[in-house]
């Protein structure tokens, strides 16, 4: 998992046509295991069960992973043309050496610098996915049943038994609930078996010297090496994902030296092989983020006929008793436990969908990850362990999903109605979802921002 700027990086998950959730949340200032892909890439990843990390290079038939496809980056940055990315390429071993200066001003011994740089060659190949633009062809509906599995549930529940006494330990320790813990382990790397294979250190080590975000991961790869340096992981552990997140939870260097502890006391801090240290530095992380003991993420409700759609928005957080006042229910006919709590109205699918009311934990586990269709995956799938039922209402699973063709087409017409504003880049985010609940205002349709084959028949006038 992952960050942005300063700090979190914006690892991007599952999502749905709905499109308002194809986009990640960004929250400056937050940092924690996210992977520090700005491209779409991490998407994909992140919610099937055979690929929860960052693609991997697909390998040729000799074994090897295919070389960088020496074309232009699809971003358009000037970093990333072609020329530019081959002249950083040859100025590799410079780059590295200048970077020594800093390494010592972390306490790095020029022993270790040099042994853990001294045979680095780039990765060319992470140029490509840094850049990729994917198609989604996935519902939400679709992730859910993937990372929602029979077969994954089973596995989380042994896990949550084989190490009884270390989520015990970390519970008491950190107040945060075992389960959401056992969630994220699962989705993350299917349980230790889908980390990713790519050298932590050269991955940074070449997104440091080559392509449009230098800045983010120097400090990555330096994070890198200071945790080689002081021992607490060795360098064949840190193999994974090719934006550098590493471990059965997904750490981030950076987000390892804020969040790792060493919960056994044995002097080192162990996210990969040591369950103890794993179990509660992934609590520790969720903790500093503002993790409330014994309250929930958010809970399935229904919502009236007639409802005004423009109250589905993170921005307008309401007391779960005013919600119920404008007569949305819990699914499951269950009073809300705490009338006071605020809460956001979640509708992923738009009005055809089940509905969600986002509580603090849910904002907190989208720090971890900040993609609002993630963080419902991962409530979901704790609720599940602990014995929870699926959710009640049906998803609109008749709805196909816009090809990115089509969502490209959707924000040009939104613009040349006057809705849309930003630059048409095939991507629905929250410029694109605003534009579309204008337009259906217009048209005296629900407000929902669901971007669906009809809408989109509809702009084109049909």
């Amino acid at each position: 998992m992952r960050s942005t700027g300063t700090s979190r990086t914006y690892r991007i998950s599952a999502i749905t046509i709905a499109l308002s959730l194809l986009i990640p949340v960004l929250t400056p200032g937050s940092a924690r295991a996210q992977s520090a892909s700005n491209g779409l890439t991490d998407l994909i990843d992140s919610i099937f069960s055979k690929a929860n990390q960052p693609p991997q290079a697909a390998t040729g038939p000799d074994g090897a992973a295919p070389p960088w496809s020496g074309e232009d980056g699809a971003s358009g940055h000037p970093l990333m043309t072609a020329s530019a990315i081959r002249q950083a390429a040859a100025n590799f071993p410079n780059c590295i050496a200048q970077m020594w200066p800093d390494a010592a001003r972390r306490n790095i011994s020029q022993e270790n610098y040099e042994r853990f740089t001294a045979s680095l060659q780039p990765d060319l190949r992470i140029m490509d996915l840094l850049d990729s633009q994917p198609e989604f062809t996935k519902a939400i509906w679709d992730y859910l049943d993937i990372l929602v599995s029979d077969a994954r549930l089973a596995k989380g529940r042994e896990i949550l038994a084989k190490y009884k006494p270390q989520f015990d330990a970390t519970e008491r320790a950190y107040g945060v609930d075992r389960y959401i813990i056992a969630a994220i382990w699962g989705i993350e790397s299917n349980y230790s078996t889908q980390m990713g294979d790519r050298s932590v250190v050269q991955s940074t080590a070449t997104l440091a010297c080559i392509g449009r975000r230098q800045a983010y991961f120097k400090d990555e790869f330096l994070s890198a090496l200071e945790i080689l340096n002081r021992g607490d992981l060795r360098l064949e552990q840190m193999r994974g994902s090719w934006a550098g997140a590493f471990g059965p939870t997904q750490f981030m260097p950076t987000a390892f030296k804020r969040y790792a502890v060493d919960a056994d006391g044995d002097g080192r801090r162990d996210v990969v092989d040591n369950p103890a240290d794993l179990i509660a530095s992934t609590a520790n992380n969720l903790k500093k983020d503002g993790w409330q003991n014994g309250a929930s993420w958010g809970y399935e409700v229904v919502v009236p006929q007639g409802f005004n759609y423009m109250l589905a928005d993170r921005a307008k957080a309401m007391p779960l008793s005013q919600w119920a006042h404008l007569g949305l229910k819990r699914a499951n006919n269950q009073p809300f436990p705490r009338p006071s709590e605020k809460a956001y109205l979640l509708a992923p699918a738009g009005t055809e969908g089940p509905a969600f009311l986002m509580l603090q934990n849910f904002r907190v586990i989208m720090k971890y990850n900040p993609a609002e269709a993630y963080a419902l995956a991962i409530g979901h799938f704790a609720d599940r362990l602990r014995g929870g039922q699926p959710f009640v209402q049906p998803w609109p699973r008749q709805e196909r999903v816009l090809s990115r063709a089509e969502r490209l087409e959707l924000q040009q017409l939104l613009a040349q109605r006057g809705f849309y504003k930003g630059t048409p880049d095939g991507q629905i985010g929250g410029l694109t979802r605003d534009a579309l609940r204008g337009f259906q205002v217009s048209i005296g349709a629900p407000a929902d921002g669901f971007a669906t084959s009809e809408v989109l028949e509809r702009l084109r006038g049909r």
